[in-house]
């Protein structure tokens, strides 16, 4: 920055340069001035000159930054003739709401595209639906009870893929579409447990419900949502005739807690914080490339926005505890302003 000011100012610089050349020229021809006294005056001379770039390069450095400091409010002053602006504050500000013009509508552009890409997409996975339905009805007329539950295990795991894709789809309008209300957890667990009913028989896997009659404040779609990626997580990474636990309880803060325990294969300690970004398949996804790393991801950003908190417990070998935290009722109201 100090090189492009001093680039700005060779002007400047060129005319003291000059000045200096003619008073050394016109001191030389009078016999009077000794040498010594002419470098003396060059010295000082070029030392005050020196003193004084600095002082202007801190002081217009300062002001362009209390300038650019709070842009949007200058231009509002601007535009409101609150503000007095020297000739180079007004080009500069000039050029500024070109760019902001220029990338605003770049912006634009982009959110439209945006939208119609999800909109697009959105239609394409209700598309999708009425056959994967068509499929799942045709399914009760293969007489072969083997192939059937097998066939019945492949439609479950597209149909959470395309469920999948279709609240990713949503999320970015969550706030738009939630309604919070008082539901019981076991309606909500135990429809997430029947819809998985194939994946279960096929790999001998039972489930284990204590009692769920506790009522939480929470949205029931977005929550079903999230218990069934962990669910499915639960399921795709036990081991053969395994059980899952599903129990509640209360917190010291008066909390309701969902626990979702199974003997899977577990997550290593390095993998536990990044479980829930996006993408991240961690060491078991990596190693049997079943996984995408969306499930976990999208079920925290979801239980973010409906204020449901989760964390997760786990040892390699010994399986998982994920837990649901729902919010207090002074939670909740300052979640919804209600």
């Amino acid at each position: 920055m100090l090189i492009l000011f001093l680039r700005e100012r060779l002007a400047w610089i060129g005319f003291f340069a000059f000045i200096i050349v003619m008073i050394n020229v016109l001191f030389s021809l009078d016999a009077g001035l000794e040498g010594i006294s002419i470098w003396y005056m060059n010295i000082s001379v070029l030392i005050s000159f020196m003193i004084f770039l600095i002082w202007r390069y801190i002081l217009e450095v300062r002001q362009l930054k209390d300038f650019l400091g709070n842009v949007e409010s200058q231009l509002d002053d601007v535009h409101g003739k609150s503000m007095t602006l020297s000739p180079f504050q007004a080009a500069y500000l000039t050029k500024i709401e070109d760019v902001f013009y220029d990338k605003n509508t770049e912006l634009n552009q982009a959110k439209v595209q945006l939208q119609e890409y999800s909109d697009e997409l959105l239609a394409w996975v209700h598309e999708v639906k009425a056959p994967l339905t068509s499929i799942n009805l045709m399914l009760d007329h293969v007489e072969d009870l083997t192939l059937r539950r097998k066939l019945e295990t492949e439609w479950l795991r597209l149909h959470l893929l395309v469920d999948q894709q279709l609240h990713q789809t949503r999320l970015a309008s969550i706030e738009k579409d939630n309604y919070m209300t008082e539901i019981e957890l076991r309606t909500v667990v135990y429809k997430e447990i029947r819809a998985m009913q194939a994946w279960c028989i096929e790999k001998g896997i039972g489930f284990d419900v204590e009692a769920l009659t506790v009522p939480v404040m929470t949205d029931g779609k977005w929550l079903a949502f999230i218990i069934r990626q962990i669910l499915s997580n639960a399921i795709k990474y036990s081991p053969a005739n395994s059980e899952v636990l599903i129990f509640t309880e209360v917190d010291a803060t008066g909390a309701i807690l969902l626990h979702i325990k199974d003997a899977g294969i577990g997550i290593r300690k390095e993998d536990l914080p990044r479980i829930f970004h996006k993408s991240y398949t961690g060491t078991a996804g990596r190693e049997s490339a079943q996984s995408t790393g969306m499930g976990l991801y999208l079920a925290h950003n979801v239980a973010q926005k409906i204020g449901v908190r989760i964390t997760v417990q786990s040892n390699v070998e010994e399986g998982s505890i994920f837990t649901l935290r729902f919010p207090l009722q002074n939670e909740y109201v300052k979640l919804t302003g209600r």
